[in-house]
């Protein structure tokens, strides 16, 4: 028993007989465990007797004081003053907590700061204890999530002129941070009458999380004004925050200013800044930080390691990537989850599936626990190499497990199994994800209309579209450019560019890969002017077409006989360094050779072979047909010749060209020697296949 001065309080407790307040003297000291004789003595004393005579706290145990039902919230309010005032504060704490419990739920809030302070008014200056009292019933509320309540009872306390506690305030702060609830963030901190470096902290750093950096700069800046001095935790959150917006040249500003303040940087500094210098590229420099860490005397830790393993693995260099895993280990380090889904992650990407495997199989064996992502990293690697069947049974294997599966992985099968053309499963996998009650996001619409795309199923992917509208969530380009895609394939052109206006209509403003879609679609439906002027349209945006975009209009302009624009971009392309593929080059050649032209074909066929690229089977079809259009059939039976002795396969379309033209010129022997050729090259071929040849 711990002894306290000797204090005499009163608590006023209701009787409901009578309804005036009757004294019930407590003294504050410590509290022991009443006899059980005591006890049987004061159950003997009747309810009257007991009314007239007072009982000192001494003579009450804490358990019975804490248990007993007091009569109303405004009795449990007097309680925790006095037990305040008498330095008993976990059992003020308890007897207010008792305020928080569902029966008092219409007191939250300033409500009961009132009853507080109307409590402290009753008790008098010398027995109360209100500006503790309330800072507990503050922290109270943050503990329970009540956080608006927080900040509504600490404006009611400041009405009342009883000032909070930073420190409290600080508690309330780091609450409403952590469950990322700006608004009223920003309002508590201007009702912190003394802000401390701790509470600039909290904010600068929910501020740079949120990527909120104009703001959190000018806290930081008000923070030096008030006298404030930043430390390590400040700088570092701001160096994280510009870091992982890209701002490297405000990080080394902010690195330069934190020494200059003779404020060292931690292992979390450096973390920071290897991280921000390897997801942007600068992997030189972020290795310099790495070796200022081992100069500085700042010991690496798994999170440095893990970092440099993940930036590796990112730029394709598993083999670095693995090295430095092996010396993680080497020093003593235990990979975490991290660091070994980074590295899953970098081999499966780099086809090195069963790499993944033993890495997969040597974290269970460590005991680091695999987590959604892992298996996620693995099932999408699976789908990626058209393996779906195992990347379902990793999948199962995870919910086996006990890992609770998420969008991302549903959506990853999913994506999986239209890829691999099986449509059922994947809507399948649709209703089971329903079924478990999860929510269809962006990602994942954008995985079903990408699939019903593919398959040509556009009505139905443009119901989905409807169906995101009505469910709130707004398609992105790529879901626009998808179906609009689609609509042209599908020979619907009015439907593809009513999609492209409402990409307009909705705000976005539509990329490279919206424009080539565009562009290639009306050239194939033959609106080659219109197509043009959207090619210059996206020039004049500031974007700059890219292969496949130049190489559509090429090809429209070609199949519509404007090959001297055609050889104006081919030009354009090579002075702006692109590299010129296959359907570039063929497009001129099959163009020159429907006006006739065999100079500029030949010509045209030089620069492709001299580039590295050898044709193939619709590039020697352009040529058969050409030389057959022109009659000179020895020269069309050399192309046959010669591709088929660079290993290219005659198909039907140049046979049945050749043979065609031949019974045209009445030379059946060389037909039907051609027929018979045909025949034993593609058994597959009959006679009615000739029927349906064409001579162009």
């Amino acid at each position: 028993m711990l002894p306290l001065p000797l204090r005499r309080h009163f608590i006023f407790i209701h009787s409901r007989g009578n309804p005036s307040f009757l004294p019930f003297p407590i003294a504050a000291t410590a509290i022991s465990t009443l006899p059980t004789a005591a006890a049987t003595a004061a159950a003997a004393t009747s309810i009257s007797d007991r009314r007239r005579q007072p009982h000192p706290l001494e003579a009450v145990p804490a358990s019975v004081l804490l248990s007993h039902r007091l009569p109303s919230s405004a009795h449990l309010c007097l309680a925790a003053h006095l037990l305040a005032r008498a330095r008993l504060f976990p059992h003020s704490r308890s007897l207010l907590s008792r305020l928080l419990a569902p029966g008092h739920r219409p007191h939250l809030a300033a409500p009961l700061v009132d009853l507080l302070h109307r409590a402290a008014l009753a008790l008098g200056p010398r027995r109360s204890a209100l500006p503790s009292v309330v800072d507990t019933l503050l922290s109270l509320l943050a503990d329970r999530g009540l956080l608006e309540d927080a900040v509504l009872a600490l404006a009611r306390a400041r009405e009342l002129r009883v000032p909070p506690n930073t420190r409290t305030c600080n508690h309330i702060l780091l609450r409403l941070a952590r469950d990322r609830r700006g608004g009223l963030v920003r309002q508590l901190f201007d009702q912190v009458p003394l802000p401390n470096v701790f509470t600039f902290n909290i904010v600068i750093d929910f501020l740079c999380k949120e990527g909120d950096l104009v703001e959190a700069r000018a806290l930081f800046s008000r923070m030096k004004t008030v006298g404030c001095s930043p430390d390590v935790v400040t700088y570092n959150s701001l160096i994280d925050g510009y870091g992982k917006c890209g701002e490297l040249e405000e990080v080394e500003q902010l690195v330069g200013e934190m020494r200059g303040r003779g404020c060292r940087p931690d292992v979390v500094t450096y973390n920071a800044l290897v991280n921000c210098f390897c997801k942007f590229g600068r992997m030189q420099r972020a290795y310099g930080y790495f070796a200022e860490m081992k100069r500085e005397g700042v010991a690496v830790n798994v999170v440095t390691f893990s970092t440099f393993v993940d930036a590796f693995c990112k730029e394709g260099m598993v083999r670095e990537a693995m090295k430095l895993f092996a010396q993680m280990r080497m020093r003593g380090m235990a990979p975490n989850e991290v660091t070994y889904t980074c590295l899953v992650d970098g081999t499966c990407k780099a086809g090195r599936l069963d790499d993944a495997l033993v890495l997969l199989d040597e974290m269970v064996k460590q005991g680091v626990p695999l987590n959604v992502v892992t298996y996620t990293v693995l099932v999408d690697a699976l789908c990626k190499e058209g393996k779906v069947v195992e990347a379902e049974d990793v999948f199962r294997l995870m919910e086996r497990a006990g890992v609770k599966a998420n969008e991302l992985v549903y959506t990853t099968l999913i994506h999986g199994h239209f890829a691999n053309k099986n449509s059922e499963r994947a809507l399948g996998l649709l209703n089971e994800m329903k079924d478990k009650g999860l929510e269809l996001d962006v990602s994942l619409y954008g995985a079903l209309i990408w699939g019903l795309c593919n398959l040509q199923k556009v009505d139905e992917a443009k119901s989905l579209l409807s169906k995101m509208d009505e469910c709130g969530l707004k398609p992105n380009n790529i879901i626009y450019t998808n179906i609009m895609d689609a609509c042209f394939k599908a020979g619907k052109d009015s439907e593809a560019i009513a999609l492209f206006h409402k990409i307009l209509d909705s705000g976005f403003q539509p990329n490279v890969v919206t424009y080539c879609a565009l562009v290639d679609g009306l050239c194939k439906a033959g609106s080659v002017d219109e197509a043009l002027s959207h090619f210059n349209r996206m020039r004049d945006l500031g974007l700059q077409p890219n292969v496949w975009t130049y190489t559509a209009v090429i090809d429209g302009l070609c199949k519509n006989g404007c090959l001297t624009k055609a050889v104006q971009l081919l030009d354009e392309m090579v002075d702006k360094g692109l590299s010129l593929d296959k359907v570039v080059y063929t497009s001129l050649m099959d163009g020159y050779l429907k006006q006739g032209n065999l100079q500029d074909a030949f010509a045209v066929k030089a620069k492709m072979i001299n580039s590295g690229l050898q044709l193939d089977l619709y590039g020697y079809t352009c040529f058969v047909w050409g030389f057959c259009n022109l009659n000179m059939m020895p020269e069309a039976r050399e192309v046959l010749s010669e591709m088929i002795g660079n290993g290219i396969t005659p198909d039907a379309v140049i046979y049945n060209c050749l043979i065609n033209k031949y019974q045209k010129l009445g030379n059946i022997e060389e037909a039907t020697s051609l027929q018979n050729e045909m025949e034993s090259v593609l058994p597959s071929c009959t006679n009615g296949d000739t029927a349906s040849g064409s001579d162009g």
